[in-house]
C-alpha cells in the first residue's frame, strides 16, 4: 500500500493548482441549497474530466450528482461533498473546500486507477446542507443503498478527527394579532410581535431547565410593518438541537409550549409549523476514524481533541444513521476563527485553505484505498455500525 499512497499523494499535488482555482471559483459565486446549479456543474464536469461516469439530478435532485468509476467487484466506497454558501456570508462554512477536497481525492484515485484494488468508487455531491436536507432527499432517493462507507471532510480552525453532532429540528411560528392605531387606539388592537417577544422571553427562561447539550436559538422573520401599527402578524423561527433524538423532541415540546403561552398571554392566535428536515445525530464509527487518522499522521497532521462546548448538526448524520460514515475536521483557517463568520469565508480561499484543502484530498484518497484493498476494515466498520444501532 505504501507505493499506492506515494502514488495518491503525488497524484493530488498534481492537481492542486486545479483544484484551488475550482475553489476559489465556488468561493466567487456562492449559492444557497438547491440553487448551486454552477457549482454542481463545474464539480461534476471535472470528475467526467478525470474519468468518471457522472450521473446529474440524481434522486430527483437537480444540484445532486454521482461519479462513479469502477475497478472490480469489491467494497463501494463513497466521498462526500457539500457546495451551498450561507445567505448573507457566502462560504462562510468553507464548503469550496469540502467539495474541492472530495472531488480532488477522486480525480487523484482515478489517475493511479490502474494501481487501485477492486471495488466502486463514488463521489455523491450533496446540495442543501445549510438546513435543506439534501442528503436526507438521496436517502430517500436510495442513493446510499449499496454504498458501504461513507466520508467527508469539514474545514475548522483546528484539525481534529470526530466531533459529536447534535439532532436539530426546525420550527416556525406565525402569530395573528389585531392591528390599530399604536398611539390613537392600541386598546382596539392584538400585537402579534409582542407574542413573539414573550416566546423569546420563555425560552430564554427554559434555557436554564435544559441539559448542557441543548442548543435553543431562533431570530425574528416578521416583527410588524409600522412602528405606528400594532403588529397584526410577526413570526420567529427556531432551532432546537441535542445530543439524542429522544431529548430533542422533549425540549421542542417545551419551545412549542413557550409559544403556545404567549399566544394565550397576548390573545394572538399560533400557527406552528415543524420544518420537515430533521437532522439526525453523528453516529461515530471507531473503525474508520481509525484508518482515517493513520493516514492523516502519514501526511504530518496531529489531530488535536475536540473542543465539547461547539457543537453543532449537519445532515451527515442521517448518513451515519444508515451506513458507517464519518466526518473529519481539517485545518483551513487561524486558531479562534469562528465558522459561519465573515472571518471565515475569508479564511476559505487563503493559503490555509489551499494547505488543507490538499491535505484533505489526499487523506480521503488514501482512507478510501485502504477500505477497497481490506474487505475486512470494511466489515469491521459495518458490525461496528450495526452493533450500535
Amino acid at each position: 500500500m505504501s507505493a499506492l499512497k506515494d502514488a495518491i499523494d503525488r497524484a493530488v499535488d498534481g492537481l492542486a493548482d486545479e483544484l484551488e482555482s475550482l475553489s476559489h471559483r465556488i468561493h466567487a459565486n456562492p449559492e444557497l441549497g438547491y440553487q448551486e446549479v454552477k457549482a454542481a456543474g463545474w464539480l461534476s464536469d471535472f470528475l467526467a474530466s478525470k474519468g468518471f461516469k457522472v450521473e446529474k439530478g440524481v434522486a430527483g435532485v437537480e444540484t445532486a450528482y454521482r461519479a462513479s468509476i469502477e475497478t472490480g467487484e469489491g467494497p463501494t466506497i463513497a466521498i462526500l461533498c457539500e457546495y451551498d454558501a450561507l445567505p448573507g456570508l457566502g462560504h462562510a462554512c468553507g464548503h469550496n473546500v469540502i467539495a474541492t477536497s472530495g472531488a480532488g481525492a477522486g480525480a487523484a484515485l482515478a489517475a493511479v486507477r490502474g494501481q487501485l484494488p477492486k471495488g466502486r468508487i463514488q463521489v455523491i455531491g450533496t446540495p442543501a446542507e445549510e438546513g435543506g436536507g439534501g442528503k436526507m432527499k438521496l436517502i430517500e432517493g436510495g442513493v446510499f443503498k449499496d454504498v458501504d462507507c461513507a466520508m467527508m471532510i469539514h474545514g475548522l480552525d483546528r484539525t481534529i478527527l470526530h466531533a459529536d453532532l447534535l439532532g436539530i429540528v426546525r420550527v416556525n411560528f406565525d402569530f395573528t394579532g389585531k392591528a390599530a392605531h399604536a398611539s390613537a387606539d392600541p386598546w382596539q388592537g392584538v400585537n402579534a410581535l409582542d407574542a413573539v417577544i414573550q416566546t423569546f422571553n420563555a425560552i430564554s427562561a427554559l434555557r436554564q431547565q435544559v441539559r448542557p447539550d441543548v442548543r435553543i436559538h431562533g431570530i425574528i422573520t416578521n416583527g410588524g410593518q409600522a412602528p405606528n401599527i400594532i403588529p397584526e402578524a410577526a413570526s420567529a423561527t427556531f432551532y432546537v438541537r441535542a445530543a439524542t433524538l429522544e431529548y430533542m423532541w422533549e425540549v421542542y415540546k417545551k419551545v412549542v409550549a413557550c409559544a403556545e403561552g404567549a399566544a394565550r398571554a397576548t390573545g394572538a392566535q399560533l400557527r406552528t409549523v415543524q420544518v420537515p428536515t430533521v437532522y439526525e445525530p453523528l453516529k461515530r464509527n471507531e473503525t474508520l476514524l481509525g484508518a482515517f487518522k493513520a493516514n492523516l499522521e502519514r501526511l504530518g497532521a496531529t489531530p488535536e481533541p475536540p473542543d465539547p462546548s461547539r457543537l453543532g448538526s449537519s445532515d451527515i448524520g442521517n448518513v451515519s444513521q444508515v451506513i458507517p460514515a464519518i466526518q473529519p475536521y481539517i485545518k483551513i483557517a487561524e486558531a479562534g476563527t469562528p465558522i459561519h463568520s465573515r472571518a471565515f469565508a475569508e479564511a476559505a480561499v487563503k493559503p490555509l485553505a489551499r494547505q488543507g484543502l490538499v491535505t484533505a484530498a489526499k487523506t480521503l484518497a488514501m482512507t478510501t484505498a485502504d477500505l477497497l484493498a481490506d474487505p475486512a476494515l470494511v466489515r469491521r466498520a459495518k458490525d461496528e455500525f450495526a452493533a450500535s444501532k
